[in-house]
């Protein structure tokens, strides 16, 4: 990129948004790069913005590598193109949009709202900003055929997306992630989009769809009688200035919490995110002031989601007091395990129920379905595989609920991706059990460890950026797979599982029930003590992931922080045998 045909090459691609059929605003910000920051010139356009399997996610600002309206229009078209190839039997194609808090969500989402009407399809906007889960919703209430959501999850900033959903409510896989691909890299031009709407396939829906949405998520409720009597629990709320803001008090309170205690700082929806570094409920900076405001009123329970609340952190009393935030192995566990006691308890279960996780996932999982004798399912990370299992069991099996550790949980079958909105009413409802025992959230996930196994997690990304990064990650993926380690920690390596391997992925699937999963960059290594590595690049960003999983047993949650520190050793020790850094 430093060389100088190469800035020539990126000179013509500017100069032909000059020369387009674009705004004036975009002209004059495209001849600002050209003429006084050619830094920003070279990253604006020296390729295009990649419309990858899960979408589009980049910086928002003018060129072609960039989150704008034009971007945004060619890959609407190119999905709209390939929407009219797959459902060319249907009278008139449907489609649902939403938005998140992001700057510029509305008008992206407004932009792709006029090219699917100008394509002939119904549409569906929602009146304003929505949480992600009730985009997936609004497909299988409307029976669409697809729908985007304008969003960046937890990104900072300066960013945007766009999420591409099929009729099933879920994000799109194979085969139709390749071909929709296929169909946005043919569109060229601008002029190739067609911009002008036609508003009569235009429908606004709110609040009636928050309300049909919120009251199918009360049916998951388990506990009404316990909440009657725990109705009182202190729950501290944020949504980190998004869009959980308006729907998780709303299912809160439909549930019978009436203790709702709020962030004012953070009600407000901002792009801009002011009170946070990060709007992401993984780091502990992000739940600070929920924190703070929980112990102030001393709480029981914090809860947090993402900008477009499909994630939400934990953070719950531990054995002192103090709040201690969950991880999302942590939060899972103890979702799981309630979901499934409850059903049991109400003999729910009938042999045709199961749960599902990603591969990377807390196997605490694995052992709370073996006890309670339900199936369970491993699918590779990414919650989009959660929701191809549930589609593939529909009128067959019954799904209870399912996890992966990046803080997303889902439960019902009438949502097709993580739900923070129900996640929260469900955890709260956790929490009100626990307390009808008289035992914190915190006790409760002890008493899992010592009945079930201390399992403990950790992920280590390491960042590698650019050209050479890249190339650094693809030689730590193939020495991995060239030469595994025979031993860690002291411990033999007893399988190695490369997803890539035709030989492995048999072995994987006839585990799995015969549910295959695909190909895919990731090794596993497990050694004879039950101890897991899974190493994986990112699909997003430009990193390579070490997940870490150990075990140990909890004889007495009184040595509880003995055998802590004892994993967390172990861990170390693992990170140290494979010379992570």
């Amino acid at each position: 990129m430093n060389t100088g045909n190469h800035l020539t090459e990126i000179r013509k691609r500017a100069q032909l948004w000059l020369n387009g059929n674009y705004d004036a605003e975009t002209k004059r910000q495209v001849r600002e790069l050209l003429e006084n920051n050619e830094k920003e010139l070279i990253e604006s356009f020296y390729r295009d913005l990649e419309f990858g399997t899960g979408g589009l996610r980049g910086i928002m600002g003018v060129g072609t590598n960039r989150m704008n309206t034009y971007t945004v229009g060619m890959a609407t078209q190119g999905l709209s193109n390939y929407l009219k190839k797959e459902f060319h039997g249907i009278s008139q194609i449907k489609v649902a949009v939403a938005h998140d808090s992001r700057n510029n969500s509305r008008l992206f989402a407004e932009t792709a709202v006029n090219i699917f009407s100008a394509n002939g399809f119904k549409v569906y906007l929602f009146d304003a900003l929505r949480p992600t889960p009730e985009l997936s919703f609004a497909i299988r209430y409307f029976s669409c055929q697809s729908g985007i959501v304008i969003t960046a999850s937890h990104n900072p900033k300066e960013y945007n997306g766009y999420k591409a959903y099929w009729d099933d409510g879920g994000q799109i896989i194979a085969p139709h992630d390749k071909r929709i691909i296929e169909e946005v890299q043919k569109i060229r031009s601008i002029d190739e989009v067609n911009f002008k709407a036609s508003p009569e396939n235009i429908e606004i829906i709110g609040k009636e769809i928050d309300e049909i949405y919120t009251d199918q998520i009360t049916t998951l409720s388990l506990s009404p009688e316990i909440i009657m009597q725990q109705g009182e629990l202190k729950i501290v709320y944020t949504p980190i200035h998004g869009t959980g803001v308006k729907l998780v008090p709303m299912v809160l309170r439909k549930f019978g919490f009436k203790n709702i205690i709020t962030v004012p700082e953070q009600d407000v929806p901002d792009g801009n995110f002011p009170t946070v570094h990060s709007p992401n409920p993984e780091e502990q900076a992000a739940l600070a002031m929920a924190i703070k405001k929980a112990e102030e009123a001393n709480a029981d329970l914090v809860m947090a989601t993402d900008p477009d609340a499909d994630r939400v952190g934990v953070a719950v009393r531990d054995h002192k007091g103090s709040f201690v935030i969950l991880n999302g192995n942590q939060t899972a566990s103890l979702l799981i395990y309630y979901l499934l006691t409850k059903w049991a308890e109400k003999n729910k279960l009938t042999g045709k129920e199961y749960i599902v996780k990603t591969i990377v996932t807390t196997e605490l999982l694995a052992a709370l379905a073996t006890h309670f004798r339900v199936g369970y399912f491993d699918v590779l990370t990414g919650f989009k595989y959660i929701a191809d299992i549930i589609k593939h069991f529909e009128g067959k099996k019954t799904f209870i609920g399912g996890g992966e550790e990046s803080y997303g949980y889902l439960a019902g079958e009438f949502v097709r991706d993580k739900d923070a909105v129900m996640s929260c009413a469900l955890i709260a409802e956790t929490a009100a059990w626990a307390r009808d025992q008289g035992k914190s959230m915190f006790t409760l996930l002890l008493e899992i460890y010592k009945e079930f196994g201390f399992y403990k997690e950790k992920l280590i990304s390491l960042v590698r950026k650019g050209k050479t990064g890249q190339e650094e990650i693809q030689q730590m993926m193939r020495d991995f797979r060239a030469n595994p380690p025979v031993t860690i920690n002291k411990t033999k390596v007893t399988e190695v599982i490369d997803y890539l391997s035709d030989a492995s992925l048999r072995k994987v699937n006839e585990k799995n029930k015969g549910i295959k999963i695909p190909k895919s960059d990731v090794l596993q290594l497990i050694t004879e003590d039950g101890s897991k590595i899974s190493i994986r690049p990112s699909g997003t960003e430009p990193k390579i992931k070490f997940y870490f999983g150990v075990k140990e047993k909890l004889n007495d949650i009184r040595e509880y922080e003995k055998v802590n520190k004892l994993l967390d050793e172990k861990i170390e020790q693992i990170i140290e045998d494979l010379k992570i850094k």
